[in-house]
């Protein structure tokens, strides 16, 4: 008996050696690759100045494309993915930055990040995406749902944004401002024209995975209609969750309509009372989230409601035509930074 436990030892730990070794490999492999591809496209870059990549550079890597797979086989080498080496050397510069980000983002990932064309977005893509461990599917959703436009952070100074950025990097800050965003995308509840707050809440609980992956990683569902007795008085909070990189419980009010300056007041006491009777040895302070129809600008500029720790956010159950709604985000993110510009000049 102890001769096949020992047996049984013996396989597990070689397994595991093999397992670790297969992935040491395949990283290692797609560093080798992606830094391959950065040399390709740098070198090519050098060699066609500015002007001559839309004609006479055509012709080159045309011919580039044909030699490069009757040598090596087509994969990798066709014309579409060399081009795509090319950007990747303009749009990164920089070989230490990309040989750090290509220990922990594939090929694929870059491939992705090669569409966003803003600097800081893309630092911020690449940020979240090593940090929160996404994978490619993960990054193209939230490029695509334009989540830097929605996050929180988005509307700060550039300068504020890349010190978070970098803290994140450094595994010393995480900020809320990265993990709140405006509006959510409730679409999947399926709700249309008139609906109750149970309806929308019943919805999301129903849904309670996808709403999970719109809220963002980290989240996790704990209580719906949290019972608080506050002098003899009963009062429910719509919905908590806990974040776990932020170490701090989440609590969400779900709103109909407008903001009005009263939520205020009710999230105040219900994280006052989550942080007196709820919150843990060695966790934050809790965090409210008011997620309305509308938001009120003016009033939640007026109410300083980061002070207190709440957040408010916009939610739309149906989304509009892609157009219109880029230009809705992008209106609401020029919002967000004059807003921030008013109270850094109080």
């Amino acid at each position: 008996m102890k001769a096949q436990e020992s047996h049984s030892t013996l396989y597990q730990d070689i397994y595991n050696l093999v397992q670790q070794a297969r992935v040491h490999v395949a990283q290692s492999a797609n560093k080798t690759l992606t830094l391959l591809y950065w040399q390709i496209g740098s070198r090519i870059n050098k060699e066609l100045p500015k002007g001559a990549r839309a004609t006479y550079g055509k012709q080159i890597v045309s011919q580039l494309a044909t030699q490069l797979q009757e040598q090596f086989g087509k994969r990798g080498f066709q014309e579409r993915n060399i081009r795509r080496m090319m950007q990747f050397a303009l749009l990164f510069p920089d070989s230490e930055i990309v040989s750090r980000a290509a220990t922990q983002l594939s090929w694929s990932h870059f491939i992705e990040l090669i569409s966003v064309k803003d600097e800081l977005q893309r630092e911020f893509y690449v940020t979240l995406a090593i940090n929160q461990h996404w994978g490619r599917d993960t990054l193209r959703n939230s490029i695509d749902s334009m989540l830097y436009e929605r996050s929180l952070i988005s509307g700060k100074p550039d300068k504020h944004i890349k010190k978070e950025l970098a803290g994140m990097r450094a595994g010393e800050t995480f900020s809320p401002d990265v993990i709140f965003k405006s509006p959510y995308f409730l679409d999947f509840t399926g709700l249309k024209g008139m609906y109750s707050e149970k309806s929308l809440e019943d919805s999301l609980l129903i849904s309670l995975e996808q709403f999970i992956m719109e809220l963002g990683i980290g989240f996790a569902f704990v209580e719906r209609q949290k019972r608080m007795i506050i002098d003899g008085e009963d009062f429910y909070l719509d919905l908590l969750f806990y974040h776990r990189t932020l170490q701090r419980l989440i609590a969400i009010e779900l709103k109909l309509g407008k903001f009005k300056a009263a939520y205020k007041g009710q999230m105040e006491l219900y994280l006052r009372w989550l942080d007196k009777n709820e919150k843990q040895q060695g966790e934050e302070t809790p965090l409210g989230l008011i997620l309305c129809a509308e938001g009120g600008h003016e009033q939640i500029e007026l109410l300083q409601l980061e002070q207190a720790g709440i957040k408010v956010a916009e939610y739309l159950t149906e989304l509009p035509d892609k157009k219109i709604l880029q230009q809705k985000l992008h209106n609401e993110l020029a919002l967000r930074k004059q807003m921030q510009q008013h109270e850094n000049e109080d």
